[in-house]
């Protein structure tokens, strides 16, 4: 191959890499533009390079199923469910929804001190206007430190199960119990209490929990909302689709089987393997993620 065809080559794949970073930067919390994770120099946020909670948010495919996976874990809750359905948005803006989601996750883990403790804050003040009834009569509160366990450990169960199953199956059970111990400050911040620190812990606050969930006709309108779900472009919808596919695969079988989403055998393995050779081209494209920009916010200035 001549040098100047090799020079399109590259020319045209730097060009491909930029679009794909582009389409993904527009589904996140990077797209709204108010968190600078370029800035302040030096500042190590709530966690450091060195914690667990950096290593497991880092992949965006993980975290992308995880996300998807936690929100219908989550749903199971009456009162949770309740508090998302009369307060959010997510019906007519489910896009929004996962953006500003994507922002808090980002700023708490990867931003500096100060950004990841104002999010923190605006989201306790938030979730004191968050109150209301559920449909059976029971009062609920996005500030009741029992419902802010529920959501905090739906979202990191699987938030770790995505790591698991798509970065680092091996992943030794006592830096699982480290990400689980780390991550807890956050809920703990927001109010969360009695938070479980080790995935035996995990296990067993989710056993107990059983009893407590149920899919109504309300969570399955959460479910087809999600497969619904507007992307960017119609070239990101294949994405979507997949990632709604992984998010549900993820789930334990005594979540789908409440959901009564049961996906065949044979295509577990068919949606795994697409969301490795997805996972995989995402890793090559995107140069700019968050928690790249958490790192290159350490070095040192030359």
């Amino acid at each position: 191959m001549s040098c100047a065809c090799q020079a399109l080559k590259l020319r045209a794949m730097e060009s491909l890499r930029r679009q794909i970073e582009k389409q993904v930067h527009s589904l996140t919390g990077a797209s709204l533009g108010v968190l600078d994770l370029d800035q302040p120099r030096g500042d190590a946020g709530l966690f450091g390079p060195e914690s667990m909670v950096w290593k497991v948010h880092a992949d965006f495919t993980a975290m992308m199923v995880g996300g998807i996976s936690a929100l219908l874990l989550q749903m199971l809750h009456p009162l949770a469910l309740a508090g998302v359905w009369d307060h959010s948005t997510f019906r007519q803006d489910m896009l929004g929804r996962l953006r500003r989601t994507s922002l808090f996750i980002a700023g708490t883990t990867y931003g500096g001190l100060h950004d990841a403790e104002r999010l923190i804050d605006k989201v306790r003040t938030i979730h004191l206007q968050v109150i209301g009834s559920a449909p059976d009569g029971r009062p609920y509160a996005a500030s009741d430190p029992e419902l802010l366990t529920w959501v905090h450990v739906s979202e990191v169960s699987q938030f770790l199960a995505g790591y698991l199953r798509y970065v680092d199956p091996q992943l030794a059970v006592a830096e699982q119990d480290r990400y689980y111990r780390e991550v807890a400050l956050i809920a703990e911040r927001l109010g969360a209490e009695d938070v479980p620190t080790s995935r035996q812990a995990i296990s067993d606050y989710l056993e107990h929990m059983h009893t407590q969930l149920l899919c109504d006709e309300r969570t399955r309108e959460v479910v087809r909302l999600l497969y619904a779900a507007p992307m960017p472009n119609i070239l990101a919808k294949p994405f979507g689709n997949l990632m709604m596919q992984a998010g549900v695969d993820l789930l334990p079988d005594w979540a789908s089987d409440l959901l009564g989403e049961h996906q065949a055998p044979w295509r577990r393995p068919l949606i795994r393997s697409s969301v490795q050779r997805t996972a995989s081209l995402l890793r090559w494209a995107i140069r700019n993620s968050a928690a790249q920009r958490a790192h290159r916010r350490l070095l040192p200035i030359s």
